[in-house]
This record gives C-alpha cells, sequence and structure tokens, in this order.
C-alpha cells in the first residue's frame, strides 16, 4: 500500500472511533512501525486535519459532539504519584472529565497537554503511563501550578468538583 493511501486509511479509521487509538495499534493494523503512524499523523495535521494525540491515543475530537459545561481550574501540588491520583481521581469520582493540563511557561509560553480522562479505567492506563516512562509531569516545570480544563453535565457538577478539589487543598485559590 502506498503512503498516501494509508493515510487515507489512517485518517478514515480515525473518523470512525469515538474513542482513541494508540499508536502501536495503528502500527499494527497498517503493518509499519509506530514511528511511520507519528510521521503519518504529523503530515496529516499539517493538511489540516484535527488529530489530537492524547495520553490514551490519537483521537479527532469532533467538538459539535460534545457541549458540555466546562470550567478551569487553577490547582497545585507536587508531582508525586499520590498526589496526581488524588487529584484527576476526585475530578472523575465526582462526574467530571479532564481535558487536559495547562502550565504557562515562561519562554514557551502556554504549554498544554491532553490528558481526556473520565473513567478510573483512564486514569489507571495514565497513571501506569506515568509511573513507567520516568518522565516528569508539566507542572514540575512550574512549581506544580497547573490548569485542567474539566468538563462535566452540568454547571452544578463542575462547581461541587471545585469545592472538592479545594477541601482537599489542590485548588489554587486567591
Amino acid at each position: 500500500m502506498s503512503a498516501g493511501k494509508r493515510r487515507k486509511k489512517l485518517l478514515s479509521r480515525l473518523q470512525g472511533s469515538d474513542q482513541a487509538i494508540t499508536g502501536s495499534t495503528l502500527a499494527k493494523e497498517f503493518d509499519v512501525s509506530r514511528q511511520v503512524i507519528v510521521q503519518d499523523v504529523a503530515l496529516l495535521r499539517a493538511k489540516g486535519e484535527q488529530i489530537l494525540a492524547t495520553s490514551q491515543g490519537y483521537i479527532i475530537e469532533d467538538e459539535t459532539r460534545n457541549n458540555l459545561p466546562q470550567l478551569t481550574i487553577a490547582c497545585q501540588h507536587d508531582d508525586s504519584v499520590t498526589e496526581i491520583k488524588e487529584e484527576l481521581a476526585t475530578i472523575i469520582k465526582y462526574g467530571g472529565r479532564i481535558k487536559d493540563v495547562i502550565i504557562e511557561h515562561p519562554i514557551y509560553g502556554q504549554l498544554r497537554g491532553l490528558l481526556t480522562i473520565q473513567s478510573q479505567s483512564d486514569l489507571d492506563s495514565f497513571l501506569q503511563q506515568y509511573q513507567t516512562s520516568k518522565v516528569k509531569a508539566l507542572s514540575s516545570l512550574t512549581k506544580g501550578i497547573h490548569l485542567h480544563t474539566i468538563e462535566a453535565l452540568n454547571q452544578e457538577v463542575l462547581e461541587l468538583i471545585k469545592d472538592k478539589l479545594e477541601e482537599r487543598g489542590y485548588l489554587l485559590t486567591e
């Protein structure tokens, strides 16, 4: 199969899925290396395709499909697995979905990592990746200060999540 045909099929595969697909899974499906998938995605993005790379894999997020209320919250904690787990688990426990993590870097400006964590399974997968990859959290660059965009079914759920994070000492307040 030609590279162009593979990229068309890759795009079609992503458009047909409502869940993220890992680069490794796509590599197996197309019988190429994961690096080839990374390059294909980069070329598709360069052509204007809105492919997101999340901690669970690649996805095309359809903004019209998801009109849930959102809230951006400012948090602070260390980058230990325990703190990260408790903060994110609190959000999903009370009905939230964590879209991203954002930091303000002094040189690069706003840096955003897509998370798309909405279940305990998503959280477990993310934490396992975090622990096994031996990387530092984005928030380690800003003394633990970071933002999350969260969404939920309604504004009341968002306010409850905010209250619970404040009770646990994660919410950065004035």
